[in-house]
């Protein structure tokens, strides 16, 4: 411990971190016992000095890997000239990262928040102030999918289609309708004079890595437009590369009216982006909505240096080839495996795979062979490595994977 009685970094086990952390954070988290204190690359090394393939990457977050040279000297550089002024003043860095992202996706207007459920609630009251501008206050309600994931805020928690998650936390913003992700005929019927926005993800993530059906979201985007909404896409985890194009809309032939972004734009620094058309944006005035610490020039600064690289189209077209080597590799474990696996699913590097049995004790034993995964929606492995992820890296984890499933068929 320091004279000040807080201890020191670096001289921890695992063990007294996790003793500390349960000592002093709240437990709204479960967390598993490890406790990281340096990556590189796809490795983290815990505590003890253990290796870990991670892939997670921070739920999709780290583009890059750990500790990326060029992001600390971004950072670094950024941080010598200028921190942060507030939103009340102009800044370098946030005009040009607005600039590359509106010429990027086509639309045409950027605030920028600090976290995905920052930028889905800025969506929302854009959204519905929009509507309500457009109808004198009758058009305010919104349509969501089951089993989608927006993030933890009451906003997005109210647009979150999953029961569990609600428990709590009643009432929720009112006004919010479900329909089953994919069914054009039910989103047909909620969708009337009275909707505001129809608010998807291109995939569901935590829903299980679901894709949209072929044609979904275009017919979306047409039945929302004709009654006069917006169509809302929530790209926090699938946008910046992530799928092999620069935004996962791009797979689905459609251009939303607002797009949320988050996560590989800041690769683990908190920045997140709300973008929109002209149309939608002029429902958020001055006052309307703000956030102290949305565009400070040190998060703009490393968003546009990372951004750049991720949208490189040969890097881009890397990303396309390692997810399709990967959900190949996926699809041979399936075949392989047909008792203990349902079937390989994904676009890009954003792949899952959907198991007859529960995914979490799949997910525990990986990890005890240096492997970093996720388990989602009870029987789904997620796998989001970082974008860097080599065809050999992918090999060491699909092998160890196909030889924990045989174990758990002989085990039967």
């Amino acid at each position: 411990m320091s004279a000040e009685g807080v201890t020191e970094p670096g001289q921890l086990s695992t063990a007294e971190i996790i003793s500390l952390c349960d000592r002093h954070l709240l437990r709204n988290v479960g967390r598993l016992p490890l406790a990281f204190t340096r990556g590189k690359g796809l490795k983290l090394w815990d505590a003890e000095g253990k290796v870990y393939l991670d892939f997670v990457a921070g739920i999709a977050t780290c583009a890059f890997g750990h500790a990326p040279d060029f992001m600390a000297e971004t950072l670094a550089r950024q941080a010598r000239v200028l921190v942060h002024v507030s939103n009340l003043f102009y800044t370098e860095p946030m005009a040009r990262l607005a600039e590359f992202l509106t010429r990027a996706s086509g639309l045409d207007r950027v605030f920028f928040s600090n976290s995905g459920a920052e930028a889905n609630e800025a969506a929302l009251k854009m959204a519905r102030k929009h509507g309500s501008d457009k109808s004198d206050g009758r058009r305010i309600r919104i349509v969501s999918a089951r089993n989608s994931f927006h993030g933890r805020t009451m906003g997005a928690i109210s647009i979150t289609g999953q029961e569990n998650l609600h428990a709590g936390f009643h009432p929720l913003l009112p006004g919010v309708t479900f329909v089953p992700f994919g069914d054009l005929a039910e989103l047909d019927r909620a969708v009337d004079e009275t909707v505001c926005c129809v608010f998807l993800e291109p995939i569901q993530g935590e829903g299980g890595v679901e894709p949209a059906p072929p044609g979904y979201l275009a017919r979306a985007a047409e039945i929302a437009r004709s009654r006069g909404a917006l169509l809302v896409l929530d790209e926090v985890q699938t946008g910046l590369g992530r799928t092999g194009t620069d935004f996962a809309f791009r797979h689905f032939g459609v251009r939303p009216d607002i797009l949320t972004l988050g996560k590989a734009l800041g690769c683990g620094y908190p920045v997140a982006a709300t973008l929109s058309t002209d149309s939608a944006g002029e429902a958020l005035g001055p006052g309307s909505h703000s956030t102290t610490l949305g565009g400070a020039p040190l998060a703009t600064a490393l968003a546009l240096e990372l951004v750049t690289r991720i949208l490189e189209p040969s890097f881009l077209a890397r990303v396309s080839e390692t997810g399709s080597y990967f959900l190949g590799r996926l699809q041979e474990l399936a075949a392989k495996h047909p008792d203990a696996v349902q079937e390989a699913r994904g676009l890009g590097l954003m792949l899952g795979l959907k198991l007859r049995i529960p995914a979490a004790p799949i997910a525990q034993k990986l990890v005890e062979r240096g492997f970093i995964v996720n388990a989602t929606a009870g029987t789904v492995l997620r796998f989001v490595p970082p974008l860097i992820v080599t065809p050999a890296e992918i090999d060491l984890l699909v092998d160890a994977l196909s030889a924990i499933l045989a174990a758990e068929g002989q085990a039967e």
